[in-house]
């Protein structure tokens, strides 16, 4: 057998592809990060479209983004288990699959609960790309140049973030709302053609224990949900998140004894892996509260329009594409718990000072904080990611991209249950400052547990 195309048995650590393949593997795990990113920021500002359409109300379109989220982090950690037991690629191509076809239908939807229905299929496709996506990238790079390539995915993540607007615009302006998801089959395609060219590592064949995965699913849908009808109905929203809680309480106590376990605890015993979980979930608790608070910043405090506040914005993803290879490239002088804490430092810094510039005098110095913001993420961002997925053993790579996905949307539900609290209790000029302050707060707190690390490193 060709050695390109040997199988590689679970545990072992290859030292990467060779020719040309490389590029198209690499090229096929980027294509599908970047198909399943552009899709959710393109959903995003189709919103006020779709219900227009459907002839719904604006919050009842809502459903269309919790449904995708709700499926996305129900299907993390399971899709990252059923990746380790069956094979990466043959998971990863099905939610490939499962993506596209799901997106057929998303376009073809006479009627909202057709579309959510639809936008939960999507997610369902979405966690098998993102869990794995690392995971496969593993794989296919040389051990020294994992960070180079968690760089990339970076940027590719960035870099579809800040388009995303942008083209749903494009086509929003030029065709109708169904062709947001139609234009998801060609390159869907192709990456489906790209994906033959991924390793075939074997699995381990441990079954999937599915009351656990039904636990694990009713817990994160309860938090997500709660999350969403916090402002509206909060008595029902609080027992939905006590629920959740409860949930992944029994969840742990259930899977703590196995060799495999769904939520990793295996992984989580180890300190640096652990402490990178932590400061994961925190960073992206802070870049969740800020991203809510800037545009009422922009736009009610400073007086900015729509336009300018997305072109304000647009420089945080960019700085993020920029820095994220280059924090890659310093992983290898320099210890990734000392960048992270950068980062945090960086982004905490961005954060307080675009909270306390005034309105007086010129707007551009906004221009370079929000920068500072994308350059601390960016620092923060992929040196965590490498500390997480070196500190697991290379059969358990997929368990390190789920826990990271669930970190990483975990991070995000807490933070934006925080700013609907604070947006509830203060007012309309106040939260915007303090909800800034707040995600400063989480941002160094990330730095902090970050340094945390070094004491384990030695």
């Amino acid at each position: 057998m060709d050695a390109r195309f040997a199988v590689t048995p679970p545990g072992e650590e290859p030292s990467g592809l060779d020719g040309p393949r490389t590029k198209i593997a690499i090229a096929a795990v980027l294509s599908a990060m970047v198909l399943v990113v552009l899709d959710a920021a393109i959903a995003n500002v189709a919103l006020p479209t779709i219900a227009r359409s459907l002839r719904v109300t604006p919050a009842m379109s809502i459903c269309v983004i919790t449904a995708y989220q709700s499926s996305l982090v129900m299907a993390l950690l399971p899709c990252a288990a059923l990746g380790e037991s069956v094979g990466y690629r043959k998971v990863f191509t099905m939610g490939v699959a499962l993506f596209a076809g799901a997106s057929v239908l998303c376009a073809l939807s006479p009627t909202l609960p057709w579309l959510v229905a639809a936008r939960f299929l999507q997610g369902f496709g979405g966690a098998a790309v993102m869990s794995l996506g690392v995971a496969l990238l593993r794989t296919v790079v040389p051990h020294s140049r994992l960070g180079i390539a968690i760089g990339w995915n970076a940027l590719a993540v960035a870099l579809s973030s800040a388009a995303g607007p942008t083209i749903g615009a494009a086509i929003l302006s030029t065709a109708g709302w169904p062709w947001l998801f139609a234009v998801n089959l060609p390159l869907g395609a192709l990456v489906l053609l790209a994906s033959r060219a991924l390793p075939p590592v074997i699995g381990t064949g441990h079954r999937l224990d599915l009351i656990s995965t039904a636990m694990n699913a009713g817990a994160f849908a309860s938090l997500v949900i709660g999350a969403e009808l916090l402002p509206t109905l909060p008595v029902l929203a609080s027992a939905l998140i006590v629920a959740a809680i409860a949930t992944l309480t029994a969840l742990v106590l259930r899977e703590r004894t196995k060799e495999a376990p769904l939520i990793p605890l295996d992984l989580l015993a180890s300190g640096s892996f652990r402490l990178s979980v932590m400061a994961s979930v925190l960073c992206f608790m802070g870049v969740a509260s800020a991203l809510v608070a800037l545009p009422f910043h922009l736009q009610h405090e400073l007086g900015l329009s729509v336009w300018m506040t997305g072109l304000y914005l647009t420089p945080w993803p960019l700085t993020v594409a920029a820095a994220a290879p280059l924090a890659a490239r310093f992983t290898h002088r320099v210890s990734t718990a000392w960048l992270c804490a950068a980062g945090g430092v960086c982004l905490a810094v961005g954060l307080v000072a675009a909270a306390i510039w005034h309105s007086q005098g010129s707007q551009l110095p906004l221009i370079g904080f929000i920068m500072l913001c994308g350059l601390g993420f960016g620092l923060f961002q992929v040196p965590n990611n490498q500390n997480m997925f070196l500190s697991a053993p290379r059969n358990r790579s997929g368990a390190a991209g789920g826990i990271q996905g669930t970190a990483r949307l975990t991070g995000q539900t807490i933070g934006a249950i925080l700013m609907t609290l604070l947006f509830t209790l203060a007012s309309a000029d106040a939260a915007p400052r303090i909800a800034m302050g707040i995600a400063a707060v989480f941002a160094l707190a990330a730095g902090v547990v970050s340094v945390l690390r070094v004491c384990t490193e030695q």
